[in-house]
């Protein structure tokens, strides 16, 4: 995400939102490329269990990730109204499934609050900070740390994005 220290392009956030077990989280527009129904997909032989499998995106085969799962929650028993938000990762592209696209959302970048620490460095490491109203949180994910399954995380990858959550908080200061 960018920085929310100058000018008044960096101090709004554009968030697309989902829900995944019944819970809303959003990432980064910029960061999405399309969103489509559910397709059923190819599976791979030995692969992670939150590997979906493979979905053919107008010839380009991408791996699709049940979001679920992989924020250990239980799997999601892929339908119809499920959609699949494919964005780009470090130069990759992946399919994440989801319950629902929601909402697209302009808001203050000062609106979003750092992850709180609850005791898990896994759990802090898939989001990068909340937003709060009156109707919910809204978690905001780390989308490359998403993609880190069964791979040593680069701890300057980790930190890629979390620059906005810093100088959010620096300009509340």
């Amino acid at each position: 995400m960018t920085s929310a220290t100058s000018g008044d392009e960096d101090s709004h956030l554009e968030l697309i939102a989902f829900r995944i077990a019944q819970q809303d989280y959003c990432v980064e527009i910029k960061r999405v490329r399309e969103i489509r129904g559910w397709t059923p997909a190819t599976r791979l032989p030995h692969a992670p269990s939150v590997f979906i499998g493979m979905i053919n995106l107008r010839g380009t085969v991408i791996p699709v990730i049940d979001l679920s799962a992989r924020m250990g929650f239980a799997p999601t028993m892929p339908s119809d109204r499920n959609a699949i938000v494919v964005v780009e990762i470090a130069h990759q592209i992946l399919g994440l499934l989801v319950e629902a696209v929601s909402e697209i959302l302009s808001i203050e970048s000062s609106r979003v609050q750092p992850t709180p620490a609850v005791g898990s460095a896994q759990a802090e490491s898939l989001v990068l900070g909340v937003i709060s109203d009156k109707h919910r949180i809204m978690s905001v994910l780390a989308l490359d740390q998403i993609a880190e399954i069964g791979r040593e995380v680069d701890p300057l990858v980790a930190n890629s994005d979390r620059s906005f959550v810093s100088a959010t908080a620096e300009n509340r200061i």
